[in-house]
């Protein structure tokens, strides 16, 4: 028995099964196998998600709203500024033209003539040379006045760039266009350049004789003196002293 029992053997028992004979299990269908920590670990969520953007990164919130404001009020500015500066312009080539053009009329038509009488002797029309200043003051300094003349463009040109009043416009546009308009005269006309006598025609009873150009420079003058009582500065702030 002993013998047979040798040569018949007895048959091999897989380690898996268990002592009631239960099968090994195995891993349900559709279920990937488990892997690595290095190949499964995936992107850390949660806190990192909300994270804020590290510094350097485009402005949000606040912040932002607050640069469109200023960037909104800058623009608002300007715009007014050109705007002023649109209306001084406007009313420097309105008293210049005028200017240039009563003077070419009248130099062609009345000149070496009669005067014309507007209101009989109360006001006439009688083209004269004048050497001088306004109302044919201080006909021995033509460059003197000349020179003047430019350095008040000049200074005009400058507070132009601080213009937000608008009376401000009016008025300097009033002396830029009547101080281009005697300038033209005094580069242009006889007897030499930068020594031109400037054209004056309109000859009131009992007062200088002038022309359009005078008449500008007087009402921007004016203007300039009452709203600098009134304490308007060119920039449209108002100051009470």
């Amino acid at each position: 028995m002993a013998e047979a029992e040798r040569i018949i053997g007895t048959p091999d028992i897989p380690d898996a099964e268990g002592a009631d004979g239960a099968e090994p299990q195995r891993p349900s269908e559709g279920t990937e196998p488990p892997r690595g920590d290095a190949k499964g670990a995936g992107p850390a969520r949660g806190d990192a998600e909300g994270a804020e953007p590290a510094e350097g990164g485009p402005a949000t919130g606040d912040a932002a709203t607050g640069g469109e404001a200023a960037t909104g009020g800058d623009a608002a500015v300007g715009g007014r500024r050109r705007k002023k500066i649109l209306v001084l312009l406007c009313v420097a080539v309105l008293a210049y033209l005028l200017d240039l053009v009563s003077k070419t009329i009248v130099v062609a038509e009345l000149e070496h003539r009669a005067p014309v009488e507007i209101f009989g002797d109360w006001l006439k029309l009688e083209v004269i040379r004048n050497a001088g200043a306004a109302f044919s003051f201080g006909e021995a300094y033509t460059v003197i006045f000349t020179a003047i003349a430019s350095v008040v463009i000049i200074v005009i040109i400058r507070l132009a760039r601080k213009l937000y009043s608008l009376p401000w416009a009016i008025a300097l546009g009033l002396l830029l266009g009547g101080a281009l308009g005697n300038l033209t005269d005094r580069i242009f006309r006889a007897p030499s350049m930068f020594q031109g006598a400037v054209v004056d025609f309109i000859s009131p009873a009992h007062f200088a004789v002038f022309n359009l150009a005078d008449s500008a420079i007087v009402c921007g003058g004016f203007l300039v003196v009452i709203l600098s009582f009134k304490g308007l500065d060119p920039d449209g702030t108002v100051h009470k002293d």
